[in-house]
């Protein structure tokens, strides 16, 4: 670039497929090494007494320093020109000598298992009474965040100029920060500390102090006896294969999945550009984002109230009808009124957008928490890193190939795209109605008796039981 492009010049086809190739050949580069082993070095190098802090100050830095790249590389860009590559090259040189010189290898060495996800964390330390509420505040948190950003963006537009982006790339500073202090008090679990220390006392003094009681001791012996059996087993991704966890299994793939296929994702990406496509101006769109975001955060407050008297099941099967209903009304509006390249009047955009509020409220009611809170209940010990990894590699792979394709499936199917995923919301809400036994106020030790009872799973987990009793008798 420096060579054949100059300062205000454009490059040659042929310079500008080399360059493409060799912008290929570095994001294979950092494919291979620093995209992943980024994450996963300081998730496996830190002993469990300084973990939390440890990987609270590399989120933290990391955070901070997307924030800082994010906000100078115009600036650079402008200053440096080609030069900016010779920049980041520099670092990279550091950075290979850094790891030759001071970073020994991992592989191989065994660490204690982590747990992963907040939700998880959160179903272990609630009681199950509370259990839905306290798991489901994460998504109403979430759901929060996601209208703070909103609002961010919606003012930060109306500055002018043309600095407001900088504003809203600059607050995302502060939740960084509190996520970072407030992961320096969170104690570990009680299952945690058995399963790591096996410490009886330690883990009993922990659920005293949680539960606000001393009469501990029946949960604690629950938990001793699933460490027990965990630590039987050697390959939770190979037992969680077995007939016994087959429910489990299933439902590690089929939550996050129909979690994703509801629509959410590309509802919650693209708002701003549907709502401009069906005729709302720019201002309008994000502002239409916010009142989306709203609905969101209010119906899951409802959900974080309700789950825990009406169960999960009823929630989720509300969800998806709410869901189906909406969607397919705007899909029929769109068809009806928008046509391939047309607009929509005022009063049918904001049919479309009372209807997408209605979808929206349907969700956080129902599949938005509850599609983190069932995977993070329904494991037993001994495969619950495995239940629970597949459940995120699950939502993470559909919520990346949901987000790829939306856009080519709107210009393929137009109005239909909202018939496809309202498609979707019946099969899931059936799936649930058959299949998906009721986990509410169920201790998560005791979480395997509801598939033995289950209409439809007990004749999978109830056989089994049989032959493993009998062949434990021999």
């Amino acid at each position: 670039m420096a060579a054949k492009l100059g300062d205000h010049g454009g490059l040659s086809k042929r310079y500008g497929d080399v360059v493409l190739v060799l912008i290929g050949i570095y994001v294979a580069g950092f494919g291979i090494s620093w995209g992943p082993l980024g994450w996963l070095i300081p998730s496996e190098i830190f002993p469990l007494e300084i973990r939390s802090a440890g990987q609270s100050v590399s989120v933290g830095v990391n955070f901070l320093f997307t924030f800082l790249v994010g906000q100078t590389f115009l600036s650079m860009l402008c200053r440096f020109k080609s030069g900016i590559f010779f920049f980041f090259g520099g670092w990279v040189a550091v950075m290979t000598g850094f790891v030759y010189l001071l970073l020994p290898e991992t592989k191989n060495v065994p660490i204690e298992q982590m747990e992963r996800a907040v939700p998880l964390y959160l179903s272990e330390m609630a009681l199950p009474k509370y259990r839905g509420a306290i798991s489901n505040g994460f998504q109403f948190s979430l759901g929060l965040g996601f209208l703070a950003a909103n609002l961010t963006n919606y003012g930060s537009q109306k500055i002018t100029g043309g600095w407001g982006w900088r504003v809203s790339l600059a607050m995302a500073a502060l939740p960084a920060s509190v996520l970072t202090l407030g992961a320096l008090f969170l104690p570990e679990t009680p299952n945690n500390i058995i399963q790591q220390n096996n410490d009886h006392e330690k883990a009993k003094r922990t659920l005293q102090r949680i539960r606000g009681t001393n009469d501990v001791q029946a949960e604690l012996d629950d938990l001793i006896a699933a460490s027990d059996v965990s630590k039987t087993m050697k390959n939770p991704y190979r037992n969680i294969l077995r007939r016994n966890y087959r429910p489990q299994f299933v439902m590690s793939i089929a939550i996050p999945f129909f979690q994703i296929v509801t629509g959410i994702n590309v509802i919650g990406f693209y708002a701003p550009i549907l709502f401009r496509t069906i005729g709302l101006g720019e201002s309008a769109s994000l502002m239409s984002s916010v009142i989306t975001g709203v609905v969101g955060s209010s119906t899951t407050l409802i959900a974080v109230l309700v789950v825990d008297k009406v169960g999960r099941r009823f929630l989720l099967i509300l969800g998806g009808v709410v869901m189906f209903f909406a969607q397919m009304t705007v899909g029929g509006v769109m068809a009806a009124k928008l046509g391939d390249h047309g607009g929509l009047d005022k009063v049918y955009g904001y049919v479309v957008l009372a209807m997408i509020s209605v979808y929206i409220a349907g969700f956080g009611l129902s599949w938005g928490p509850l599609g983190f809170l069932i995977p993070s209940e329904i494991f037993p010990l001994e495969i619950r890193s495995a239940g629970q990894s597949i459940s995120v590699a699950v939502n993470f792979l559909f919520t990346f190939l949901v987000g790829q394709t939306f856009l080519s499936m709107l210009c393929h199917f137009k109005s239909g795209i909202f018939f496809f995923f309202g498609g979707w919301a019946a099969v899931m809400t059936v799936f649930v109605y058959f299949l998906l036994p009721e986990t509410k106020n169920i201790p998560i030790e005791q979480m395997e008796r509801i598939w033995r009872e289950d209409w439809f799973w007990n004749r999978i987990v109830g056989d089994n039981e049989e032959v493993i009793s009998k062949m434990d008798g021999a």
